[in-house]
């Protein structure tokens, strides 16, 4: 059975639920996960863990990411992107009178680390159960805000359509950043209302959805070892057989944290196998999670 880390570039209309089960099809396995959920709207990269490698997923969805997105200012929904009911909508004057330093000044107060309340639409639990999931039973749902950090938030084209201003927008940003909630907190802060009309992930950590596979070929497409994945993630720690086995039997490597670049990082053995991600105990090195033993491609 293949294990690796397959780069799934996500058609619009498809969730990322029918990725995994294409998936799944395509590669003769039912174990396989995700690293990170793309809205049915969106398209872009998403991130398979097949077999074993599903055990990398856990250090891969916590990386920063980057999206392409278009922002329609003029119009809320109760989404905040199109899939959504119009909310409310915006004289023309008042969106025609928006000017280009008063954009730049609300990307400004969005840009950095940020306080930002998700969309009501998102699969955060409230009580055990997604927001969404609530929101479409006709449920309140209020969700605090949490701290996110936006590293880039630039306008690559602004083009004005009949009563809306349509900002094409490439965004930098932490794992956790609801793209549609900047959308709708720049609508407010120019006091027109935005939602999201476009969505697409470009980047997670050091994967590019160029690198992708599409969803109409999972079944030729080539998975990423678990080695080369992990130590691209974490970093690497070349060891030997003897110290291979002593960590896969979950005995420390006495005095080895000196080697570590950081912690957790990679522990590849002498054939290029991954061995597991180790750690820090004092002046030694433990195993934080092990792979099952395999044979070097």
């Amino acid at each position: 059975m293949p294990t690796g880390i397959l780069l799934v570039d996500k058609s619009g209309g498809m969730t990322s639920h029918d990725v995994v089960s294409r998936a799944r099809k395509a590669l003769g396995t039912r174990k396989i996960g995700h690293a990170g959920t793309l809205d049915p709207m969106a398209t872009g990269l998403l991130v398979l863990g097949v077999d074993a490698a599903t055990r990398l997923l856990t250090f891969i969805v916590g990386l920063d990411k980057t999206y392409e997105a278009t922002i329609r200012l003029g119009m809320s929904t109760d989404t905040d992107d199109a899939e959504g009911e119009e909310t409310a909508r915006a004289p023309e004057s008042a969106v025609a009178g928006i000017t280009a330093s008063q954009t730049d000044a609300g990307i400004a107060m969005l840009t950095g680390e940020i306080s930002q309340v998700p969309s009501t639409v998102s699969a955060i639990k409230v009580n055990g159960r997604r927001a969404y999931d609530l929101a479409r039973a006709g449920e309140e749902v209020v969700l605090k805000s949490r701290n996110v950090t936006v590293a880039r938030f630039e306008v690559v084209r602004e083009h004005r359509v009949a009563g809306f201003i349509d900002l094409d927008v490439i965004v930098d940003c932490s794992s956790g950043t609801y793209i549609r909630a900047l959308a709708r907190d720049l609508g407010t802060y120019l006091g027109v209302g935005g939602h999201l009309t476009a969505l697409r992930r470009t980047r997670i950590g050091p994967f590019e959805v160029a690198d992708a596979t599409g969803t109409d070929n999972l079944g030729d497409a080539a998975l990423v070892a678990p080695a080369e994945v992990a130590a691209e993630v974490l970093g690497r720690i070349d060891v030997t057989e003897d110290e291979a086995r002593d960590l896969r039997h979950g005995k420390k490597l006495k005095g080895a944290a000196s080697r570590l670049v950081r912690t957790p990082t990679a522990a590849v053995d002498p054939a290029g196998v991954l061995v597991g991600v180790v750690e820090k105990r004092g002046d030694d090195v433990k195993s934080a999670m092990n792979m099952p033993k395999e044979m070097p491609a």
